[in-house]
């Protein structure tokens, strides 16, 4: 699939010049790289143009005229001479052809080739489908597929449909799919599990075939008996495929185009593989033989083939399985040296700490700051891979209130689990659709329906404005309490309301340094607001529909923001551009975190896929699958090892980054999971759901139960255990309260918030 937008009449053409190699030859190549499917040897989709064709071969011929005919109908004489010469055809061979099919025309039977009354230009239709695409762009109208007037109006969509215009008889597309369906059910059990993959892609896909050519009644009845076969998960799609009952339906449908223009990948075994292209190639099955061809890429591994529940785990998204390939990218997911901060003590610490003494004191201080700063972790990026802004006095200031509360953050495990305090929003009346803390915990803000912003401190000390201009004139700056002074008393209250946004707001970040808010509404905008002064400060204009995410950078600066557009955008606060653009979804962005190091962004989707995308390149150096609904949560381990996500579908599945690969899946929740966050030091794995509860998870056990054996696996993917009952550790309900949002203090204490839903 392409990876940039550059429009869908390029990402068509580029598929369709990879398939041509592929024609050449029966497919040794193809097999062994485990990329695109060649058609079965002898079958009417070898196109002429690689291997001459015998010259007895009377289907071969049969092709070659009609080719020829095709040619010279279009006035391009040269072409028509060298392909004849090329082939060893006679010079009268195409005023034979000519006679021959008048002769079939008016009822005769005369001649060598008989063309069974169809003219050349269906039945080039029929013969090469593989290059039809490619060849519908640059002939627009002309070739009789689709009227000039249609392509004029929609060239993107008409080009990207007119694969379509190529079917056999409508009233046998259930006869092939039921002789399929026959044959992966009589097969061995352990290949019958990686055939059942193809089913649902080619429902699909006949099912459009059948729409498009305006077989409305067989399309229906073909529906009715084959979707009850597909898998649960594909339920929703389904539903959207079924209202698409007539060929203008399918002009402006994003979903249809989206899986039309993505090429379906499943990963089968060889052994798998060459049993269905024997199967194929003996009963002469052009017509799926085709639709596998032009629209799925099948990744071929050797090894054994993989059970029912291996595949399950890892299918369910919009376009079938990531390419192993597309998992192979070195991605430097350690963390970036922490700046070395003297550490003063301050009179409190000395009491308290006497008898230790001051150096004691410091040296456990830097050690459990991060043991990175000594030496630097050889999976980390280099400090000055992405530029990162430099440390003002106040974060270095923030930095060692961090450390200090960090000597005093209690060690998680099983045995000692968090105390949660749940922040319940009152009379908000379904209104509350986002919530985020300061790191420090100090604030939390909520984004809300009624496209207001509001901010409480959540500590005794309230929000306050700075003074207007003419009293700042007015204080001694060079006094030490001028940060104390320039504050205004009389605008102290616990809460501030932010008007600015047109729409639902539904993404909310502090930075880090909790200067700044960011929220993200349905209107389009992401706005950046003073928490100095509470006003807004920019509004940043790229999105052209709802942004459902935004998001912070650990070390300020950068943010993400992902929604409808399918697109996910970075920014730098002081540019009114995007900085980067990542494409590549097939579907809303839902949710999009930074990666610890800020050199990365992960995007979860309504396609059902999680993509991690590198910052500096803006490549994407991972796609995950296996969720059977709408991301929308992910956290990245404090380590930046690994990363959980969670979806509609009720699990949360863990993900090792460095080697691409799922390594775990968490069952229990019963809704929609919102939220997931890993405590301070990465013991502990918190799930807040719609179902209204908060989960925590052993993360120590399930990462450090993984078999590194299994990594090197060539299918590229490991046998998950199915021990979800030993990694809960707790469950705790709210009252009647949805868990939107979970956050761990930095002394490991667990705060929740949610609207209460009466």
């Amino acid at each position: 699939m392409a990876a940039v937008q550059g429009g869908l009449v390029d990402a068509v053409e580029k598929k369709d010049i990879k398939t041509e190699p592929s024609e050449d030859s029966g497919g040794n190549n193809n097999a062994n790289d485990g990329r695109l499917l060649s058609p079965p040897p002898g079958s009417s989709a070898s196109a002429p143009g690689g291997n001459k064709p015998p010259a007895g071969a009377p289907e071969d011929q049969q092709t070659l005229l009609a080719v020829l005919q095709f040619l010279r109908k279009n006035n391009l004489a040269e072409s028509v001479e060298i392909l004849r010469r090329e082939a060893g055809l006679p010079e009268d061979a195409l005023d034979l052809k000519a006679g021959d099919s008048a002769g079939a025309g008016s009822g005769g039977a005369g001649g060598t080739v008989d063309l069974e009354g169809e003219d050349a230009s269906s039945l080039l239709s029929r013969v090469t489908v593989s290059s039809s695409a490619a060849a519908q762009a640059p002939t627009k109208g002309r070739t009789g597929l689709l009227p000039t007037k249609a392509v004029e109006d929609q060239p993107d969509v008409n080009v990207v449909l007119s694969a379509y215009s190529q079917q056999g008889d409508p009233a046998l597309y259930g006869v092939y799919y039921s002789g399929l369906k026959r044959f992966i059910e009589s097969v061995l059990d352990c290949h019958r599990a990686e055939l059942s993959q193809v089913f649902y892609p080619l429902f699909v896909h006949m099912y459009l075939e059948l729409v498009y050519n305006n077989h409305e009644n067989e399309a229906k009845v073909f529906f009715e008996k084959f979707s009850g076969d597909q898998e649960c998960y594909y339920e929703d799609d389904l539903r959207v495929l079924s209202s698409l009952t007539k060929k203008e339906h399918m002009r402006g449908n994003e979903t249809l185009l989206d899986f039309r223009t993505s090429k379906f990948v499943l990963r089968i075994s060889r052994d798998s593989y060459q049993l269905l292209k024997r199967h194929l190639q003996e009963r002469q099955n052009n017509q799926i033989w085709n639709i596998i061809q032009e629209h799925l890429y099948i990744d071929i591994f050797d090894g054994m083939p993989r059970s029912k529940s291996q595949i399950d785990a890892m299918s369910g998204s919009l376009a079938g399985e990531a390419k192993r390939e597309a998992n192979k990218a070195k991605v430097y997911y350690g963390l970036l040296k922490e700046p070395e901060i003297e550490l003063p003590l301050d009179d409190e610490d000395e009491e308290a700490e006497n008898e230790e003494g001051k150096p004691k004191k410091k040296k456990p201080k830097k050690d459990s700051m991060g043991s990175k700063s000594k030496k630097q972790d050889p999976n980390a990026p280099s400090q000055t891979r992405i530029p990162l802004p430099e440390l003002k006095d106040s974060d270095k200031l923030d930095k060692i209130m961090y450390m200090k509360e960090a000597t005093k953050r209690i060690r998680l495990g099983p045995d000692n689990l968090p105390s949660i305090c749940f922040y319940s929003f009152l009379n908000a009346y379904q209104g509350l659709t986002a919530v985020d803390f300061t790191d420090d915990s100090s604030l939390i803000a909520g984004g809300f329906a009624d496209s207001t912003v509001r901010v409480w401190s959540v500590t005794p000390k309230k929000l306050r404005k700075v003074k207007s201009a003419a009293d700042l004139n007015l204080i001694d700056k060079e006094s030490d309490d001028v940060l104390e002074r320039i504050m205004d008393e009389k605008t102290a209250s616990e809460s501030k309301i932010l008007y600015g946004h047109s729409g639902p707001v539904y993404g909310i970040s502090f930075s880090p340094d909790r200067n700044y808010l960011l929220t993200c509404s349905e209107d389009g905008t992401i706005r950046l607001w003073s928490l100095q002064t509470f006003t807004c400060l920019v509004g940043y204009k790229g999105h052209n529909y709802p942004v459902w995410d935004t998001q912070f950078s650990p070390h300020g600066y950068y943010f993400i923001s992902g929604g409808h557009d399918r697109v996910a955008r970075l920014w730098a606060t002081d540019h009114y551009q995007p900085l980067r653009m990542f494409s590549g979804h097939l579907a809303d962005i839902t949710s999009t975190r930074f990666h610890p190091n800020s050199n990365y962004v992960v995007t979860g989707s309504s396609d059902r896929t999680i993509r991690l995308w590198d910052v500096l390149t803006g490549n994407c150096v991972r796609i995950f699958t296996g969720h059977k609904g709408p991301i929308h949560a992910l956290a990245f381990s404090p380590n930046g090892k690994f990363l959980a996500s969670g979806a509609t579908d009720g699990r949360v599945l863990l993900w090792d980054i460095g080697h691409g690969l799922m390594i775990g899946e968490l069952k229990g929740h019963t809704d929609t999971i919102y939220s997931l966050k890993f405590s301070r030091d990465g013991e502990i794995l918190a799930s807040g759901s719609m179902d209204n509860t908060v989960r925590l998870w052993d993360a120590t056990k399930a990462f450090d139960d993984l078999e590194t054996d299994d990594f090197t696996a060539a299918t590229g993917h490991i046998h998950l255990q199915d021990n979800s009952q030993e990694l809960l550790l707790g469950t705790y309900m709210s009252k009647s309260t949805p868990v939107i949002h979970l956050h761990f203090t930095r002394r490991n204490l667990l705060l929740a918030a949610g609207a209460y839903n009466p």
